[in-house]
């Protein structure tokens, strides 16, 4: 499992702009970007009947886990499954592509396929929906635009128009509309290694420290 380290700041509009300007002239987009350079991510969170992924993120547990599908747009033809660890700052993640008929069935409850697959991942979801009661708990949605750099395989994300769903059954629903309660926008970094000074100067902001954030714990409160 490799780590990686990440930080990340909450900002405001003029923060954003600025940021995009400067990043646009040292990085690249993502090469999976639209036309505009960004795509839309949705994301759906499973926790057990405890909340016990969303209290360990408020409570600042430094070994921490959850588990999200993900696609991209309406494109259910690309669906992931991930786990996302954190360990005294350090982030990892492990991810499968899954079908939307898989997603389907984890949603409506039917996991025995799980067991059935090679994937360590998606046997590790089984175990823990049927023994730690994980169940589909919300979904995200956000516009995202992704920057990229070679040097310490470097990747900053301006994440913006957050919003939520509890409404899980309707994840695959390219109509499922989402409430926009969250007018800030999330700057994430994300590297190996090192930073290069180059970008490391760039993604400042006045007056904006790093801070522990989660979409998914923004949308559950």
């Amino acid at each position: 499992m490799k780590f990686r380290h990440e930080y990340k700041h909450r900002i405001n509009l003029s923060d954003m702009m600025a940021l995009d300007r400067k990043l646009s002239a040292i990085c690249r987009y993502d090469p999976h970007s639209e036309s505009d350079g960004t795509y839309l991510v949705k994301s759906l969170y499973l926790d057990n009947y405890a909340d016990k992924a969303l209290r360990e993120k408020i409570d600042g547990v430094d070994r921490r886990e959850k588990f999200r599908i993900r696609y991209y747009g309406n494109d259910t033809g690309f669906i992931r499954l991930e786990k996302k660890s954190k360990i005294n700052g350090m982030c990892s993640k492990e991810s499968i592509q899954i079908t939307a008929d898989q997603c389907q069935s984890i949603i409506d409850g039917k996991t025995d396929f799980l067991l059935e697959s090679e994937s360590n991942l998606m046997r590790e979801l089984y175990a823990k929906m049927k023994y730690q009661l994980l169940r589909p708990r919300c979904i995200v949605a956000y516009r995202r635009k992704t920057f990229v750099h070679p040097m310490g395989n470097v990747r900053v994300t301006l994440d913006y128009g957050i919003g939520g769903s509890n409404n899980v059954s309707e994840f695959l629903n390219p109509e499922l509309s989402f409430l926009h309660t969250f007018r800030d926008s999330i700057l994430e970094v994300k590297w190996d290694t090192f930073i290069p000074s180059v970008v490391s100067d760039a993604v400042q902001t006045h007056c904006r420290h790093s801070a522990a954030f989660s979409k998914y714990a923004a949308v559950r409160i």
